[in-house]
């Protein structure tokens, strides 16, 4: 070992799990001799890339930091005063160290196996009621991505729910024009492709007739201002129309809620409840509406069921409204959430409680009327006479911003020449008087009063506009006030919840792989969390950094030209790359090119995001080894080859096999004048050994929580970026903040995001992978991730059927178990399997995608062979219980894959009359006696469930009974 050049393989050798006599040990089990020959056996040769990647070599961890904390020191933190849907917000401790930095709680997956994810679903209940009770909507959704999607999200909604089918009778939907800038851009871009016609205007003075469909305002408005909309909105009801409301969590605690108001949908962002800024994201936007359009409600919802034994269990209600099922006829293609963020935003609201949120937002609300008041002692107009927060003065920005920026204080330079002042929780007296002397020295005045009353009245929020409406009343926000009470309320959720800090979660095409400590760590670093999206590029010069270097990163690995890193989501990344080829298509004369073929087994959210930008689906066949039936996609191409816009490929194919003419079907489209995107889901095959741009693709998203380490978060955060080829560079989405300064960027595509570069501040995670492992990392976690895979199937292969492997025999990353055989020969399906692995402390692999009946499962790079040995231990002791129902030794009915899970409840309970021991049903291995999880709650009815529809906190009764 060379010691001067070891601590750059540290963060490699703690990242991949199997050291190398055990690498030994599985190569033998393979029947290969070297990592090397199983790659050559598995990738093909005309794909392999034939140079290393342009990447720099791997630190150490400790080197990391360090020098990040260089490039953070560039980022500026002023005081900022700019709002537009962001603003400061204090993260309790108790949450912050026990939520945000807690593996318990980011490293959980998306809440499908509901029997192992009682804690975090009890969380997105809360999140569901505080949304629901502050809004005055009787359903909301688990949340949405940000802000502005959530309000593009609506405005789909309410246009096919009043334009059913393929008729269009109302066309037209009113924006307000004192909407936030960055909602109307993603409105532009959802509206255009599938033809609804936007009106932009004043509320006041617009004339609707019977061709309006909705209606969009802003509540307080961007300008700050709390309008009454009561009559616009009964003007709006009465041609036909409804209305979704953008409006302010923290705000409704004093003010009227949409509900009441009359709104149809309200919208929003709960960043403000605790969640950091982080210079645009993650936060967890919110959705809330009324009863009648809970089946066309977007995104996840989160109900109340009962078990196997009649206990409360919670669960993703109304599931059949996933992306994978509706496919091509789904409205959106939003199949994930910002878990994390909103069970952050919940539990702000749990510990503070109705009356802490109402003290926090009385208090700013006091200080901007204090301020506006000062202000107009000077001699300073505020134009808001009803407002909460936000006050608009009547100032020469021109004369202010320098003395501003000179006391490193940020506020909002409207486009008229006023500026915006927005307070949030962290403004103190002192802040305030800060700001009267910045406006004081404008005047040529050295000195400025202003006065703080002990007592006072909220004169600033008009009488129409008081909340008198109860909120929060449920136990659980009026309970855990206290950091005792508060703590061990989080642990007793995160004890119901399996994380990757319990075991492995080998979920196909997911790809739950560590969320390493040192990635994590600078996220909570104010220099990155209290950092406002709209600042100038000069206060975020480490950001600037952060973000060029990750964007040549990922064009390097993805063997592309250009990056954008807007996109906040996969399924965001999808709609963004098929908007880039539409984009390039117009711009060549040729915007009737709007087919695009995708095969069959292809994510549901491919088709979805292809109808949302405006493209006509063609499914492609699967041939009997599921692949690609290029005989079809061919006779497709050539049927269609005047309107073929594109392909949609996922490369290695969604069945976890490196298909050997994919060069073949990428010429073919180009052939034909398309485009081809790669849908990068299961990139974490390529990196290193291939690339999209190498196969021959135009067009790639990233699932940085796949492939880059950015954790699932119980459902999101996620980011997916969108690489391209040279001649798509110019199409790229553009953003309001980017179109001018040191941003300053060509791209014509429209915003797909709220802010320019997505959720930035997890771009940090996905940035230390690549500089830890550097160019030898990556492509060595490529390596071990296939390696695992191939493992696994070898030890499984002789009890399961494994379905699609190339032609080699190997597989790429990730297998699919066949478990359809055993319906027949003993009643056992692939539910019974994923629900008898809790038992075995496991999450079951992803099922029943791409096939029904079947498990995918893909264990990652990160894991060791114990770890790898445990699970295939347990498939194979599964195996040998099916084996005892199929020769009739063990009951077909009452047996453990039936009746799993198995709860301590159940096991400890004084009556046992099932048909084997309760050491079988709980300790089926010795390991599991070692490191026992206990699921929460048995078998859930989800069909009780969505038969009998509740998505928020019951009365405290319902616990009882």
């Amino acid at each position: 070992m060379n010691l001067f050049t070891a601590q750059s393989s540290e963060f490699q050798n703690r990242h991949i799990g199997v050291n190398e006599a055990d690498t030994q040990a599985m190569l033998k089990t393979i029947g290969v001799s070297s990592v090397e020959e199983l790659i050559e056996k598995t990738v093909p040769a005309a794909i392999r890339l034939k140079q290393p990647l342009d990447l720099p070599e791997g630190i150490g961890e400790f080197e990391y930091l360090q020098e990040l904390k260089q490039t953070a020191a560039k980022n500026k933190l002023f005081k900022t005063y700019i709002g537009q849907g962001y603003y400061n917000t204090i993260t309790p401790s108790v949450i912050l160290r026990n939520v945000f930095e807690n593996p318990g709680w980011y490293t959980q997956y998306t809440p499908y196996q509901a029997e192992i994810s009682q804690g975090r679903l009890e969380s997105l209940l809360n999140y569901q009621t505080m949304v629901s009770d502050l809004t005055g909507l009787e359903i909301a959704n688990a949340s949405l991505l940000d802000e502005a999607t959530a309000a593009a999200e609506a405005m789909a909604m309410l246009f096919h729910h009043v334009n059913k089918g393929d008729v269009i009778s109302k066309p037209k939907f009113f924006v307000d024009n004192a909407i936030f800038t960055q909602t109307k851009d993603v409105l532009v871009t959802r509206a255009t492709p599938i033809n609804i016609e936007l009106v932009f205007g004043n509320y006041k003075e617009i004339l609707l007739d019977d061709t309006y469909f909705g209606a969009m305002l802003q509540y307080p408005n961007a300008n700050g201002s709390v309008e009454d909309y009561r009559g616009f909105i009964a003007n709006v009801h009465n041609v036909g129309g409804y209305v979704a409301m953008a409006t302010d969590l923290l705000a409704l605690t004093l003010l009227t809620s949409p509900g009441e108001l009359g709104a149809d949908v309200a919208v929003g962002n709960a960043q403000r409840f605790g969640v950091p800024m982080g210079y645009g994201g993650p936060h967890a936007a919110f959705f809330s509406t009324k009863d009648e359009f809970k089946r066309n409600i977007p995104g996840r919802i989160i109900g109340v069921s009962i078990d196997a034994k009649g206990n409360r269990a919670l669960r993703m209600a109304l599931q059949t409204r996933e992306q994978h099922i509706k496919r091509e006829k789904a409205t959106s293609n939003i199949c994930t959430a910002q878990a994390l963020l909103a069970n952050m935003a919940a539990m702000y609201a749990v510990y503070h409680g109705a009356q802490g949120l109402k003290t926090i937002a009385s208090r700013v609300s006091l200080l901007a009327q204090t301020l506006s008041v000062a202000l107009a002692e000077l001699g300073f107009t505020n134009v808001n006479t009803q407002y909460f927060d936000t006050l608009k003065i009547e100032a020469d920005a021109a004369v202010i911003r320098p003395i501003a920026e000179k006391h490193q204080t940020n506020f909002h330079y409207f486009a008229d020449g006023t500026i915006g002042i927005a307070l949030d929780e962290t403004t103190t007296q002192t802040n305030v008087l800060d700001i009267v002397y910045i406006f004081a020295e404008a005047k040529g005045l050295d000195e400025a009063t202003i006065g703080f009353e002990d007592e006072y009245e909220l004169f600033n929020i008009p009488a129409f506009a008081k909340r008198s409406s109860a909120y929060l009343t449920h136990p659980v926000f009026n309970t855990h006030h206290s950091e005792s009470q508060m703590m061990r309320y989080l642990k007793q959720l995160e004890n119901k919840d399996l994380s990757l800090n319990t075991s492995m979660i080998s979920l196909g095409s997911c790809t739950m792989k560590l969320n390493a400590a040192t990635e994590m760590i600078p996220v909570s670093w104010p220099e990155f969390g209290q950092m406002h999206p709209f600042v100038p590029a000069d206060q975020a010069k480490g950001y600037g950094q952060i973000i060029e270097e990750l964007g040549k990163y990922l064009s390097e690995i993805t063997g592309f030209d250009a990056c954008s890193l807007q996109p906040n989501s996969g399924a965001q990344g999808e709609y963004a790359g098929l908007l880039t080829i539409m984009d390039f298509h117009k711009a060549n004369g040729n915007a009737h090119r709007n087919v695009v073929l995708i095969p069959i087994s292809a994510h549901g959210t491919n088709p979805a995001s292809a109808v949302m930008a405006g493209m006509k689906v063609v499914v492609v066949k699967s041939d009997e080894d599921g692949h690609i039936d290029v005989a079809d996609l061919k006779a497709k191409a050539e049927q269609y080859k005047d309107t073929l816009g594109g392909l949609m490929v996922t490369y290695p194919s969604t069945h976890g096999v490196f298909e050997e003419t994919i060069i073949e079907i990428c010429a073919t489209i180009h052939q034909y004048g398309g485009q081809v995107y790669m849908d990068g889901a299961n990139m974490n095959a390529q990196v290193g050994l291939t690339s999209p741009g190498n196969i021959g693709a135009d067009v790639c998203h990233l699932n940085l929580h796949k492939t880059f380490a950015i954790p699932h978060g119980g459902g999101g955060p996620g980011m997916g970026p969108i690489c391209v080829k040279a001649h798509l560079a110019p199409y790229l989405p553009s953003h309001t903040t980017l179109l001018t300064g040191e941003w300053s960027s060509s791209n014509k595509g429209n915003a797909v995001s709220a802010a320019a570069f997505g959720s930035a501040s997890i771009l940090l995670i996905s940035y230390a992978y690549i500089k830890m492992l550097g160019k030898t990392g990556v492509k060595r976690a490529t390596e071990y991730a296939i390696l695992n895979a191939n493992y696994m199937k070898a030890r499984l292969e002789s009890f399961y059927k494994i379905l699609y492997s190339g032609s080699n025999g190997t597989c790429a990353h990730e297998f699919i178990v066949d478990l359809r055989p055993f319906k027949t020969t003993s009643g056992v399906e692939a539910e019974d399997v994923a629900k008898r692995l809790m038992d075995f402390g496991f999450h079951a692999p992803t099922l029943s995608f791409p096939v029904p009946g079947t498990i995918m499962i893909e264990p990652t790079e990160s894991e060791d062979k114990g770890e790898l040995d445990r699970f295939c231990d347990a498939m194979i002791s599964i195996y040998e219980e099916i084996k005892a129902i199929e020769n009739g030794s063990s009951d077909k009915v009452n047996n453990a894959l039936k009746n799993a899970p198995h709860t301590q409840a159940i096991i400890c309970a004084d009556e046992w009359t099932n048909a084997y021991t309760r050491q079988q049903a709980a300790f089926p291995l010795y390991y599991v006696t070692q490191n026992k999880f206990w699921p929460s709650v048995s078998r859930i009815n989800n069909t009780h469930g969505d038969r009998n529809l509740i998505c928020t906190c019951e009365p405290i009764e319902s616990y009882m009974s």
